[in-house]
Formats: structure tokens, C-alpha cells, sequence
């Protein structure tokens, strides 16, 4: 048996029975949080000093597209349907090969293992078994925990989106899964559907099936500003013919435009929604759902969506989901006349949004997500004692307003140090950089995107 002992911290559990406790402790073996408290002892375990730190479970990333790291920095001035479906899905996917899938997702979970992030749903879009196959390898060389989403194909665009009668490929897609990711116990399986928004209702219906007879998470970009309104906006259908299918396995990407009282019915039925504020907001999905959401009585989880566009750090996705979502409840306070006096969401909501709700979304938050004995040790320590961070006067607060990935000292992925001493301690990171650039510049070289 292998023991850790995290000494000294000051400990945010999120865990409501545990709470927040300063001087603890946090022992693990074997990859489990066994006991949370002060003055714990165990024999030949290997201790970590935490003083001056806050301990805390890792972020959990719902929803983003790890192969699209070696092409980061071109999208900052895309919108969605203006150019990202354009160049992204109509051009730069189809030039994927496996290795290109390999090396995009290996740096891709190197970013989030460096910031913080232990667990991650990359929705992916293979061009064969062997691109999925590459990708799975990537996150397995990195130590991230993740749920693979097998979507559809990235080099066809005209033949899986936009009223597609085509389903997913089930036998290949079952092989995959026990070949790949079934006895893995850092990995799990996701199936990333269009929906009715982009194939036909048959088809729509047929893939949820089979997520479902898999027993897999499945999870469906819906609800984007996609079209116009006359299409789209005022008349949009909502969850139109799966609406019937909903459940806790189903799992919302974005959902912008969906009505309230269809966001009312999908939390009562359990289902989870991903927003991704700051792609959202540029590319022009609409506005995010968090508020919708709020108002059902549930949570929405966050997630980055395209790090071809933007950084692939949650604690950014955090905080720029919290203060949209405070800028519309103050607004509507000052329109009615009144002056605001506090504020209604809370740094402690949109730290569990990434952490116990993205952990509810992956249908995982009986492993991950708290500082709990019995879940998995995937755990973060962020420094206090910098110029930036000193003094902490309150451990949530630090976390969401003033702590950057410099300030992540430590993180753990199922008891093993990934990140150390502000370092990431795998040897891939430098053997295979030179591999990485070359994989974008090819990429974009082919593709003739002009950034200019």
C-alpha cells in the first residue's frame, strides 16, 4: 500500500460536511482519500507540506475539444458560423492524422494538468479508429483522468452535420471501447451526439439509444446561435424529438437558446448542462445558460469548448462565467429601480460549477469533485504566500480572484504528483514539443488558413 500525507493545509473541501478546515491534514493510499483532519499520522508515508497552501479538489473541464491545442491562437477573432464551421470543421478536421490527434491531446492535457484541471470530457472528432485510438493514447501518457467522447467524424462535415441522416458507427465504436478505455481506470466513455439541431430525428434518437445501451454519458452540442432567427432564434424547438429521452446521462453543451421552461423540464429530469462563457460570448452562441439554470433550481458546470481560440485554464472560465452572471442579476435589479446591495451568486458557487458539478455532469461525482474519504486523491495545492496571493483572508475568494496557474504548486491525479514545485513531471513535455509545433504548422500550412 502507498501512503500520501498532505500536511498543514488550509483544506476546502467542498464537501458541506467537512467544510473548510485550516492546519489539516489529507491522507491518501492507494489513490483514495481515506481521512481529512489535524494531526494525522501514517507510517512510511511520503509527506507533502502544505503550509502556506490551500488544498482542493482538482477543476473538472465538462466540455473542450483537446485536439485543437496545436492549432491555438487562430481563433480569437472567429465566430462560430462565420468562420469556425468554415475553417475548423469544414477544413482544418479533415486534415487530422492520428498522430496530429495524439499530439494536440497530449498538450492539450498538459495545459490542463499544469492549471489545475484533473479531470476533463474531450469531445472528439475521429477520422478513423486509429485517430481515436491516438487520442486515447494521449491522455494515457499524460495521467489525466478524462471521459473520451467518440463524436462524429471530423473530415466530412457535409455528411454529419446540418440534417445528417447518418448515425454513429456502433459496432466500431463498441470495439473501441473494450479494446481502449474499458478496464482504465483513469478513463472513461462518452458519446458526443449532434442532436436535432444538426441531423435528423431518427438519427438524433438512434445515437442516444446507444449511448444509453453502452451506458455511457451522452453529451450533445444544443441550444447555439447558430442560424437566423427565422430558423433558429424565436422559433427554436428545444429538445424536439429526444425530449422524451432525457435523463442524468445526458449531458447539454451550451444550450444558449433553449426557453426556460424547456431548461425547467431537462433539471428536473436530471440532465446537466456545460457552459462555456467565453467562447459563448464571442462567437456568438448567445448568452450563456448559467442564469437559466439558476432559475430551474440546478447548476450548470463550466468548460473552455476551443482552445484553438482561447486559454485552456478553468479558473479563467470561473470567473468570467460568475461576473456575466452577476452583470445580468444586477442589471435587472438597477432596471427595476432599485440599487444593488449584495450579490447574488457566490465565489463558492462558481468554484463548485468547476469542480463537484462538472464531476455531477461526467456522472462521476461519486469518484471526483470534494475532498471526501472514499473518492479519488485528485487534488490541487495553490500557493498563498506570493506577492499576488498574500494574505489569504478567505481560501474560496483566493482561489477564484486571485490565483493564476503560476500560484499551482501541486496537483495530484488519483494520488500521483503530475505537477510538482510549479513543474509538470512528465518527460513527454520537452521529447515530444518539437513534434507538437511542427503538427500545427503542418496543419494550418495545409489547410491555407490566412490569419491575416
Amino acid at each position: 500500500m502507498t501512503a500520501t500525507l498532505i500536511r498543514d493545509g488550509t483544506v476546502v473541501s467542498l464537501d458541506p460536511e467537512i467544510g473548510e478546515l485550516e492546519e489539516a491534514d489529507v491522507l491518501i493510499e492507494d489513490g483514495e482519500i481515506v481521512e481529512i483532519g489535524r494531526g494525522l499520522s501514517a507510517s512510511n508515508a511520503e509527506e507533502i507540506d502544505a503550509s502556506d497552501h490551500i488544498v482542493l479538489p482538482g477543476f473538472v473541464d465538462s466540455h473542450i475539444h483537446l485536439a485543437q491545442t496545436q492549432v491555438r491562437g487562430i481563433a480569437g477573432d472567429w465566430s462560430l458560423m462565420g468562420d469556425y464551421f468554415d475553417h475548423m470543421l469544414g477544413n482544418i478536421a479533415g486534415l487530422y492524422q492520428p498522430e496530429d490527434m495524439y499530439l494536440g491531446g497530449l498538450f492539450g492535457a498538459f495545459e490542463k494538468l499544469y492549471t489545475g484541471t484533473t479531470t476533463a470530457l474531450d469531445w472528439s472528432y475521429p477520422n478513423s479508429i486509429e485517430h481515436a485510438e491516438r487520442a486515447v493514447d494521449a491522455l494515457q501518457d499524460t495521467g489525466l483522468r478524462a471521459v473520451y467522447t467518440y463524436g462524429p467524424p471530423g473530415d466530412d462535415a457535409a455528411k454529419w452535420w446540418f440534417d445528417s441522416d447518418v448515425t454513429l458507427p456502433e459496432r466500431e465504436i463498441r470495439e473501441f471501447y473494450d479494446e481502449n478505455i474499458r478496464d482504465d481506470d483513469l478513463l472513461e466513455l462518452a458519446l458526443g451526439l449532434r442532436g436535432p439541431d444538426f441531423c435528423t430525428d431518427e438519427a438524433a434518437r438512434a445515437d442516444l439509444e446507444l449511448a444509453r445501451e453502452l451506458g455511457v454519458v451522452a453529451t450533445l452540442h444544443m441550444g447555439a446561435a447558430c442560424w437566423p432567427s427565422s430558423v433558429y432564434g424565436d422559433d427554436y424547438q428545444g429538445f424536439g424529438a429526444i425530449e422524451d429521452m432525457l435523463g442524468p446521462d445526458v449531458n447539454v453543451a451550451h444550450g444558449n437558446h433553449f426557453a426556460q421552461e424547456d431548461v425547467d423540464h431537462a433539471v428536473e429530469q436530471g440532465v446537466s448542462f456545460s457552459a462555456t462563457p467565453e467562447v459563448e460570448m464571442q462567437m456568438g452562441h448567445g448568452i450563456p445558460v448559467t442564469g437559466k439554470v439558476l432559475e430551474a433550481g440546478g447548476r450548470p458546470a463550466w468548460g473552455v469548448d476551443v482552445c484553438s481560440d482561447i486559454s485552456g485554464d478553468m479558473a479563467t472560465q470561473m470567473r468570467i462565467g460568475l461576473q456575466v452572471q452577476r452583470m445580468f442579476e444586477n442589471q435587472a435589479i438597477l432596471e427595476g429601480d432599485a440599487e444593488v446591495t449584495e450579490v447574488q451568486t457566490t465565489a463558492r458557487e462558481t468554484l463548485e460549477m468547476a469542480t463537484i458539478e462538472g464531476a455531477r455532469a461526467l456522472n462521476m461525482e461519486d469518484e471526483i469533485g470534494s475532498l471526501t474519504p472514499g473518492k479519488r486523491a485528485d487534488i490541487v495545492m495553490i500557493r498563498t504566500d506570493d506577492f499576488m496571493t498574500a494574505p489569504c483572508h478567505d481560501p474560496i475568494q483566493t482561489v477564484v480572484f486571485q490565483s493564476d496557474p503560476s500560484h499551482i504548486d501541486t496537483v495530484l491525479v488519483d494520488g500521483e504528483p503530475v505537477k510538482r514545485d510549479g513543474e509538470l513531471r512528465n518527460p513527454l513535455v520537452e521529447e515530444e514539443f518539437d513534434r507538437f509545433v511542427a503538427s500545427g504548422e503542418r496543419l494550418l500550412d495545409e489547410a491555407g488558413v490566412d490569419l491575416e
